[in-house]
């Protein structure tokens, strides 16, 4: 995928339209009102106008004398690019950025040659070939509308753009002016930003511009960059049904801010103090029901939970049969952590909570897996170490071809080896993963590839968590081999540990490992 230079993200297009009335004066009011309010409200705004060559871009029948009420419109309001200029230099000198919709091949050509920042392609040109090979080929950033598109046209437009090397944003638009509720249609944002993953999703709008829930709406659901007409009323001037005033921009604007306050970030935030001193004041301790002596063996019927929680004391959500006591507690007294003491594989506890985030991770990468697999728990240095050092490796296949799934959380790290007789490839799936093969480091990202050969030392880790495919020529038990020592002298069952499934019921305190090897394995020989 090609990087994007020009930063699309939380970008406000504010369409001048024909709103200018064919009126360079009317047109720098406009400008110069909402500019006011963009700066009011510290955001980055570009003004968007629209260029038609009319003496071409019409057909010469209906030049002087046309029925349709778009062409009469269009000459009613009709510039010049001298007059165009004006407008323009008033946008930069507000700081504002500046856009151009170009109806036709000639006016891609103006609007480059007069330095437009970005170039916005309306939903009614995005299947016009010959207009979209011209804006191509122009150079500047585009914003691409859907308003009436099947999902293949995007398809095909989104393709278009990539194969090109175009820096390109998505509109969901509805071109129905106004738009009414029933037709807004927003779930499309979210819809386009699954399928365009690494395309920036933003919304141009046409509904009632006193109305700020939709743009609300459109930020929880993802939208990153938004679109509005936009005018000013005088006496003789009235607005659209669909177009904005300032004083409505600014309010939309705020409606926006709000929105993305009430929504927070992407990642689970840390709890905040406030948070947690609220919890606390919830919290459930552990209570003696009766008696307990020292040396006795806590159980469910021997305690009770309740609130208020006592600072240091053991709460319910960490309660667990086996319990010791060390000291004797008195019936309804809290049971102090100091108190008692409970015997934990340590190990198990580490396993079981990777378990759980390695199926979120699993999930949020959209992974599937059915309910028949089998799950290998690589722990090369003990698996109370598991979420340093290992991975866990989802067996699909294994004959003369195999393919497995691995998966490593957030700086876990796989320790150097090679292989005698497999060849392997990875390819990423989800996350970042780092490989060093015979001293050469590489950066692989989803859809990357990487070739490891019999004998090539490697070693790989990620920071952030990772899913890849290993696919290869058929494993062997005994076909690995470590370059710390002290892995190889290991049995595999201290290395491994395997279940079917998740192990949800087999692993347990007295077990690490399952389906063990049946070939047998030489000292210097693991896997």
């Amino acid at each position: 995928m090609m990087e994007q230079e020009f930063d699309f993200q939380n970008l406000f297009i504010l369409d001048l339209a024909n709103n200018h009335q064919g009126n360079v004066d009317h047109g720098l009011n406009i400008i110069r009102s909402v500019a006011e309010v963009i700066k009011n409200r510290r955001v980055r705004a570009a003004i968007k106008f629209q260029f038609r060559q009319l003496d071409t871009f019409i057909h010469p029948s209906h030049q002087t004398q046309s029925e349709l009420k778009y062409i009469q419109r269009f000459q009613s309001t009709r510039l010049d690019q001298a007059q165009f200029q004006i407008l323009l230099n008033a946008v930069w000198s507000q700081g504002l950025l500046a856009m151009c919709t170009p109806f036709d091949e000639e006016s891609v050509h103006m609007a480059v040659d007069m330095g437009f920042n970005v170039l916005k392609v309306a939903s009614c040109s995005a299947k016009d070939w010959p207009l979209l090979e011209e804006i191509a080929n122009a150079g500047p950033p585009v914003v691409c509308s859907t308003g009436g598109l099947t999902l293949e046209d995007i398809d095909n437009v989104t393709s278009f753009f990539q194969h090109r090397a175009v820096q390109f944003a998505l509109m969901h638009c509805v071109s129905i002016y106004p738009t009414p509720d029933e037709m807004l249609a927003l779930n499309q944002i979210h819809m386009l930003r699954n399928r365009y993953p690494n395309i920036p999703i933003g919304w141009s709008t046409h509904e009632n511009p006193g109305d700020t829930v939709p743009v609300q709406i459109a930020v929880a659901l993802g939208a990153k960059l938004f679109e509005r007409h936009i005018g000013v009323e005088t006496d003789t001037i009235k607005l659209n049904a669909y177009s904005s005033t300032p004083e409505q921009i600014d309010q939309w604007l705020k409606a926006h801010g709000r929105a993305t306050v009430l929504c927070g970030p992407d990642s689970r935030p840390p709890v905040s103090e406030i948070e947690q001193a609220s919890l606390d004041g919830l919290r459930r301790g552990v209570f003696a029901r009766r008696p307990i002596k020292k040396g006795h063996t806590l159980s469910r019927d021997s305690v009770y939970f309740a609130m208020p929680y006592v600072e240091g004391q053991v709460e319910s959500g960490h309660w667990k049969d086996g319990y010791q006591a060390n000291q004797d507690v008195l019936p309804n007294q809290p049971v102090i952590q100091e108190a008692v003491e409970i015997d934990v594989d340590q190990g198990i506890v580490t396993l079981k909570q990777a378990i759980h985030e390695i199926k979120a991770l699993l999930n949020e990468a959209k992974i599937q897996l059915g309910s028949e697999f089998k799950v290998e728990y690589s722990h090369h240095y003990g698996l109370e170490n598991f979420r340093k050092t290992g991975a866990a490796i989802i067996e699909c296949i294994n004959r003369e071809y195999c393919k497995k799934l691995v998966i490593q959380l957030p700086g876990q790290r796989h320790p150097s080896h090679y292989h005698a007789r497999k060849e392997e490839t990875f390819q990423i799936l989800y996350g970042i993963l780092h490989v060093n093969t015979d001293g050469y480091p590489r950066i692989l990202h989803p859809g990357e590839t990487i070739l490891i050969q019999p004998g090539v030392w490697h070693s790989f880790w990620t920071d952030h968590g990772v899913i890849f495919e290993e696919i290869s020529t058929t494993h062997y038990n005994n076909d690995s081999f470590y370059a710390d020592k002290r892995i190889n002298k290991l049995p595999r069952s201290e290395r491994k540990t395997l279940v079917d499934h998740w192990g949800r019921f087999q692993i347990t305190p007295n077990q690490t490992s399952q389906n063990t090897a049946e070939i047998p394995i030489a000292d210097t020989q693991v896997s």
